[in-house]
């Protein structure tokens, strides 16, 4: 597995933003973030200058607008942080962390339902 750019929390909102709509421009990015955050535009035009340094977006230059692509595929980026999130505070042990969010009676049963659903299709197609 590459490895991956750290992106802090905020970074991550932004990223958000550029997956769901990529190919976006600086306006389209700030004026989507404005709606669901008190940032400024000039932070939120720090975070993606941050994010380009850091090699998670690509730009380019049409007319007078930047328009921003991911280098980062977003469930890479997220299977990275759950796996770095297991490894840190279970040892690695999924059975560990389903165990004390069982024990913690933290599930729903929606949610259990939705996790056997899983189990199953990952036996079906050949896992054990």
């Amino acid at each position: 597995m590459k490895t991956l750019p750290k992106i802090s929390e905020a970074e991550f909102e932004v990223m958000k933003v550029i997956w769901k709509n990529a190919p976006v421009s600086t306006n389209e990015i700030t004026e989507e973030l404005t709606k669901t955050t008190s940032w400024k535009p000039k932070t939120i035009q720090t975070m993606i200058k941050r994010l380009v340094t850091k090699g998670a977006l690509s730009y380019e230059k049409q007319s007078r607008v930047y328009v921003y692509t991911p280098l980062v595929e977003e469930n890479e980026y997220i299977e990275q942080k759950s796996r770095s999130f297991l490894n840190r505070y279970y040892n690695g042990d999924l059975s560990a962390l389903f165990s004390s969010y069982i024990e913690a009676d933290s599930l729903s049963e929606s949610e259990i339902a939705t996790l056997r659903e899983l189990l199953d299709k990952g036996m079906k197609n050949g896992r054990k």
